[in-house]
This record gives C-alpha cells, sequence and structure tokens, in this order.
C-alpha cells in the first residue's frame, strides 16, 4: 500500500493546473463514451446535525489503464469556525487485478482541484461571443481560490474578480491573498450578492448552501453561471437558465436546485445538454446572450480517480509518499505455512 499524505499530493498537483484540468476533461470525454462506472454517491447524514455529511463516491475510469477506487469525504461547516477546513477526505486506490487497495491519498486537495478543473473547464468549453475579461466568486473558500487558479490558466483575458462573502472579514482577507498571488488581477470585494452577480459575464457560486437563496435576476444576459455549490439558485432561476450538467442522473438528487426544478415541473426538459456531450462533438458552444447559462456540476467520482491516479503515478518516480508492505494481510499460502 502506498500512502501518500497532503503535502505529497501538493507537490505534485501545485502549478499543474493545465494538466488537471486535461486529466478532469479526459475523464468527461470517457465518461460521455460510456466507458465509465458511476453507482450514485452515499450519503450519510446525522440526524442530529443535519448540516454536516460524510459522501462516498465510487467509480470506475476504463482509461487504457483503468483505474477503480472510491473518495470518502467529509463536509462539515463548523470546522471553519475551529481553525479547521470544512472538508477532509481519503481516495482509495483498487488493483484491477486482484482488487486489493494499493493507493491510500489525502482527499481533499484532489476534491478541491478537480472541483476547480471542471468549473474552468466549462467556462472554457461554454464560450461567449465577448471574451471573459472577469469573474465574480460569491463564497470565499477554498474551493473558490483554487476556481480562481484554474481559470487564470485556462482564461488568458481573465483580468478581474469581485468577490463576495457573507463573512466581510473572510472576503477582504481572500482578496488580499488574490493580490499577494496574482499582482496583476484587478480584485475588488462587492457590497453585495447583487453587486457581485452584476459585475462580470461569469459567476461562480461556491457557497456552502444548503437551500436555494438566489435568484439570476441581477446577472448580465449572456452571463455563465459556474454553480458548483449546486443549491443556490432557486427552481425558477434554473428553469429560465440554459442548463449544461456533468449528469443529469447524478445531479438531479439530494436537494439540489435541479432537483428541485425536477420536482416542480416533473421533468428533465430544461436540462439543455451535458459538458461530456460538448466536448465530444467537438463543435464550439456559444452562450445564449439573451439568458443566463449554468453550469451545475455535481462532483463526478471519475475526477477524482483520475486526478489520484495522476498523482500517483507522479509521485512514485519521485520516491513520494510512504509504503505499507504488511498493511494487508499476508497471503493465504504464507499463512498456512
Amino acid at each position: 500500500m502506498l500512502i501518500l499524505g497532503a503535502a505529497e499530493v501538493h507537490q505534485v498537483l501545485d502549478d499543474a493546473e493545465a494538466e488537471v484540468v486535461a486529466a478532469v476533461r479526459r475523464a468527461y470525454l470517457l465518461h460521455d463514451e460510456g466507458r465509465t462506472t458511476l453507482p450514485h454517491s452515499v450519503f450519510l447524514r446525522f440526524p442530529e446535525d443535519p448540516r454536516n455529511r460524510i459522501i462516498g463516491l465510487p467509480a470506475y475510469l476504463g482509461e487504457d489503464e483503468p483505474v477503480a477506487g472510491i473518495k470518502w469525504i467529509a463536509s462539515f461547516p463548523g470546522n471553519t469556525a475551529r481553525g479547521l477546513e470544512r472538508a477532509s477526505a481519503a481516495v482509495i486506490l483498487n488493483s484491477m487485478v486482484t482488487g486489493q487497495p494499493e493507493a491510500l491519498l489525502e482527499g481533499s486537495v484532489i476534491s478541491a482541484r478537480r472541483t476547480a478543473a471542471s468549473a474552468a473547464l466549462a467556462a472554457a468549453t461554454l464560450g461567449s461571443s465577448v471574451p471573459d475579461t472577469g469573474v465574480s466568486l460569491v463564497g470565499c473558500g477554498v474551493i473558490g481560490f483554487e476556481i480562481l487558479a484554474c481559470l487564470r490558466a485556462v482564461l488568458p483575458d481573465l483580468a478581474a474578480v469581485t468577490v463576495f462573502d457573507l463573512d466581510d472579514a473572510r472576503a477582504e482577507a481572500f482578496a488580499a491573498r488574490c493580490q499577494e498571488r496574482w499582482p496583476d488581477l484587478k480584485t475588488e470585494v462587492a457590497l453585495s450578492v447583487e453587486e457581485a452577480l452584476s459585475a462580470h459575464r461569469l459567476v461562480c457560486l461556491a457557497t456552502t448552501a444548503s437551500a436555494p437563496h438566489l435568484t439570476t435576476d441581477a446577472c448580465r444576459r449572456g452571463t455563465l453561471v459556474l454553480h458548483v455549490s449546486l443549491r443556490d439558485l432557486t427552481p425558477g432561476s434554473i428553469l429560465t437558465a440554459v442548463n449544461v450538467v456533468d449528469d443529469a442522473d447524478h445531479v438531479c438528487r439530494e436537494s439540489t436546485s435541479l432537483h428541485l426544478a425536477e420536482q416542480l415541473c416533473g421533468n428533465r426538459d430544461f436540462i439543455a445538454t451535458s459538458l461530456g456531450s460538448v466536448l465530444r462533438s467537438g463543435k464550439p458552444f456559444r452562450r445564449a446572450e439573451d439568458r443566463v447559462t449554468v453550469f451545475s456540476p455535481f462532483g463526478l467520482g471519475i475526477l477524482d480517480l483520475a486526478l489520484a491516479d495522476l498523482v500517483r503515478r507522479r509521485a512514485e518516480p519521485l520516491g513520494l509518499g510512504t509504503r505499507a508492505p504488511d498493511f494487508l494481510p499476508a497471503t493465504a499460502g504464507a499463512a498456512a505455512g
């Protein structure tokens, strides 16, 4: 068993945004081609504390060298008040020959990077007739910062960011971090969420909202909303938008905004297409100039596997990680002896 901690995962993935986006793109294409297995995620919830949850995402990615495994990720929003990250996770990769677990990786870094890469890939793919030169980030956490890093890698014209968070101090600290990382990036803090939504035609929602609380009324026409947190937008806003998803069966579950929209109208006709389908078509996608386009990614386990496998393959020749040769029981022959 190879064990890779957060520092080692960082060592492989830091400043590798282009490679991460490429791995996520390849996973989406394989999924659209039917070369993946993706059971529904398992949500472990706690009756006494409904905000907290732990999710299991099993998956199989059928590349030339296939990968199988699971991400086990906890989301405890109260951690931020304790000085801890909201999310913590582990990824297990299994052998496709024996089924035995082969690698255990710290998963929150992988999860954040694949989420960011998915959003950035959508922004680069779901293009506009006018290049996106700015982005509004609603929610100033780890995911928002990672998304901005990936957007900077795939959108060469991106020159400005407007940020908003319900916690003013958090927004100010986030903006300062952006200025330190990217001195050439014009950074502003919005005084209201409506100001943020209207500032640019590229908007990212990455909050911890558990129920819809926003409309797209303040968005400019032709805006692309990266609806990463899945529960920010009202069903009405979803139904009036051009909707692109990663997987309709997965995203229309667990009281996401799209799930609520489906319950409201009784069908999924409001979903226009999937990102994988757009990528596989090879044809340019142009956003509707008279409506808002919303990309809602459920966050598929195949993306975690794609990045975990990338980390494992890069880490081994670098000598990273800790080997636990006695992690598994002795073989049957050795035990008998």
